[in-house]
C-alpha cells in the first residue's frame, strides 16, 4: 500500500513546488517596470471637464438667442447663421486635413466661432460674406497661430473686424425686425428694409431711442441676429456661471464701466438713467461681453486680471461710441484689450513666497 500511493504523494509535492514559480512568472508579465516609472506631465488632476464640454455648453447657452434672431429676422438669419457656422467647421476640417494635422472639428470649437460670427452680422448681408469672415476667423486668426488656445484675438471678433473694415456698408446696414427676405439670395435688396438710424446711432446723437426700454429688452430693435434680445443673452450668460463656464469679472466689470460713465457723462441727453440704460442694451454689449471678452485664450488668467480687463473693455467701448466713427465700439475694445493680455497677466500675477532670490549672485 505504502509504496502504491508514493508516487502519487511525489506528484502533489511536485506540483505544489512548481505553483510559486508559475505565480511568481505570471506577476512578472503582469507588472510593467517601464509603465511603474512613467510620469505624466503636470497637472496631475484629472477633470471631466474639456474643450469639447465647455463649447457645448456655450452653444446652448447661444441657442435661445439665435432662436430668437431667427424668428425676428426671419428664414435669412437662419441660412447665415447655418453658413457661417459649416464654413468655419469646414475650413478648420481642410486645413488640418492639408498640413496632416489631427482633425479637432468634434471639440465644437470652430462651431462655436462661426455661430458667434454669424450671430454679429445683419440678416440683410450677402451669403458669402459669412464664408470669407469663417475663412478668416479659422484659417488666419487661429489655426495659424496653432490652433486653439494659442490665437491672441477673438477669431469671431476679429474676423467681424475685418469685415466691418472690407465692405462697411454689408456690415453696419441692419435690418428692422420682423422682416423677411429670401433665405437663398446671394444678396438681396435692401431699400425697403435697412433700418434709417439704429438706437446707438439715435443715442449718438443725443436722442432717446423711441421703440421703447421694454420691446429692446425683449429684441424688438434693429441690430445684428444675435445681439437683439438682451434678456435671452443675460439667461445664457447665466447658464454660463451656473456651469462655471465664466466667472463673473469680465461681464461685471465690463457692463458697470460702461452705465458708469454714460451716467456720469450722457451725450447732451437730460434723462441720464434711461440714456444708460439704452447704452447697455442697445448694440453688441450684452454679447460681447457675456459671451466673446470671456473668451479663455484671448483673456487673462487672474481675477484682477480679469476685472482690470473688462474695465479697460468698457472705457475704449464708451470712448469709441461718443469720439469714433461706428456707433459701435465693443468689437475693438475687446480686440484691443486682447493685445494687452500679456501685460495684464504680468501686473497682476500673484507674488511667490518661499522662493530664494538670487540677487545677481
Amino acid at each position: 500500500m505504502t509504496d502504491r500511493n508514493q508516487p502519487a504523494a511525489s506528484s502533489a509535492e511536485s506540483a505544489e513546488a512548481s505553483a510559486p514559480d508559475t505565480t511568481q512568472k505570471n506577476e512578472q508579465k503582469r507588472i510593467d517596470p517601464h509603465a511603474m516609472l512613467t510620469v505624466s506631465t503636470s497637472p496631475h488632476i484629472k477633470s471631466p471637464v474639456t474643450t469639447r464640454t465647455i463649447m457645448i455648453d456655450v452653444l446652448i447657452a447661444l441657442l435661445p438667442s439665435c432662436i430668437w434672431g431667427i424668428y425676428a429676422f426671419g428664414p435669412r438669419a437662419l441660412s447665415i447663421l447655418l453658413i457661417s457656422v459649416i464654413s468655419a467647421v469646414g475650413f478648420e476640417a481642410l486645413y488640418q486635413l492639408l498640413l496632416k494635422k489631427t482633425v479637432t472639428v468634434l471639440d465644437f470649437s470652430a462651431a462655436v466661432t462661426g455661430l458667434l460670427l454669424g450671430m454679429n452680422m445683419p440678416a440683410s448681408a450677402p451669403l458669402w460674406v459669412p464664408i470669407i469672415g469663417s475663412f478668416f476667423a479659422i484659417v488666419v486668426v487661429k489655426q495659424l497661430y496653432g490652433g486653439i488656445g494659442r490665437n491672441f484675438m477673438n477669431p469671431a471678433l476679429a474676423a467681424r473686424a475685418f469685415l466691418m473694415l472690407a465692405w462697411p456698408s454689408h456690415m453696419t446696414s441692419v435690418t428692422m425686425p420682423y422682416t423677411s427676405s429670401s433665405p437663398i439670395a446671394l444678396s438681396i435688396d435692401t431699400a425697403d428694409i435697412i433700418a434709417g438710424a439704429t438706437p446707438l446711432a439715435e443715442l449718438k446723437a443725443g436722442t432717446i431711442p423711441d421703440i421703447g426700454t421694454f420691446n429692446m429688452l425683449l429684441g424688438a430693435k434693429p441690430g445684428t441676429i444675435g445681439e437683439v434680445s438682451t434678456l435671452l443673452l443675460i439667461g445664457g450668460g447665466i447658464y454660463l456661471l451656473a456651469r462655471r463656464v465664466i466667472t463673473w469679472h469680465i461681464p461685471v466689470s465690463y457692463i458697470t464701466t460702461v452705465a458708469l460713465i454714460s451716467y456720469l457723462f450722457p451725450a447732451n441727453v437730460a434723462e441720464r438713467v434711461e440714456f444708460v440704460a439704452c447704452e447697455i442694451i442697445c448694440g453688441g454689449l450684452m454679447l460681447g461681453a457675456i459671451f466673446m471678452a470671456t473668451d479663455y485664450a484671448t483673456t487673462p488668467v487672474t481675477a484682477n486680471g480679469r476685472l482690470l480687463f473688462g474695465v479697460g473693455c468698457g472705457l475704449i467701448t464708451i470712448f469709441i461710441r461718443y469720439f469714433g466713427g461706428y456707433n459701435e465700439g465693443v468689437t475693438f475694445a475687446i480686440l484691443i484689450m486682447n493685445t494687452l493680455v500679456w501685460y495684464i497677466d504680468t501686473l497682476t500675477k500673484p507674488k511667490r513666497f518661499g522662493g530664494v532670490t538670487n540677487h545677481g549672485k
